[in-house]
């Protein structure tokens, strides 16, 4: 067996303390007042907001299954603090996925209607954006947009997880951007 020699100590320059990293230099701010935030109320709330929507997923048709796999552990959207939600009352993203047919109209606007504010709406698949395939069919819905304000447009028929995931992404993104906009208004 070999013998190994004393460690060798190496030179990383002048200053250096081992075991205490990349750190910045400690502020006035942080011995007046350990551990404290500072932000806009409404920054905070949107931080909050974005890092756990909750949906209240519609699945019509094909995008259905999208939407599905989306949330499987493939995807998983949980990461993104998405959880899928029965009920209206307690959803913050109505996710309408799939061909909005007449009939199905009112019930969409009903449960619009029953989402507390803040609330958003992703239209998923080109059917729920502007008919898709069954564009000027007698019982289709020219898109969702024409029932309910829409802030997200998936593209696709169907869109992969993968774009729904996008969507969500842009949609949290517009959540912060709405949230600093409101803060420079006031």
């Amino acid at each position: 067996m070999e013998k190994r020699g004393a460690p060798v100590e190496m030179n990383f320059g002048e200053g250096y303390k081992p075991n205490q990293g990349n750190t910045p230099a400690s502020s006035v701010f942080e011995r007046a007042l350990p551990n404290a935030l500072t932000a806009k109320s409404n920054e905070l709330f949107a931080l909050a907001r974005k890092s756990s929507l909750w949906t209240l997923s519609f699945g019509l048709a094909c995008c259905a299954i999208e939407m599905m796999s989306a949330h499987m552990s493939h995807h998983d959207l949980d990461r993104f603090g998405i959880v899928t939600w029965p009920s209206p009352r307690q959803a913050d993203v109505m996710i309408v996925a799939g061909t909005v047919v007449k009939k199905m109209a009112d019930p969409i606007k009903l449960l619009y209607e029953q989402m507390p504010d803040p609330k958003w709406v992703i239209a998923m698949g080109s059917c729920a954006t502007n008919g898709g395939p069954y564009y000027k069919s007698y019982s289709v819905v020219m898109g969702v947009d024409h029932l309910i304000p829409v802030d997200v447009y998936v593209p696709g028929c169907p869109p992969r997880p993968e774009a729904l995931m996008h969507g969500i992404l842009q949609l949290q993104e517009k959540i912060t951007k709405d949230a600093q906009q409101r803060g420079t208004a006031s």
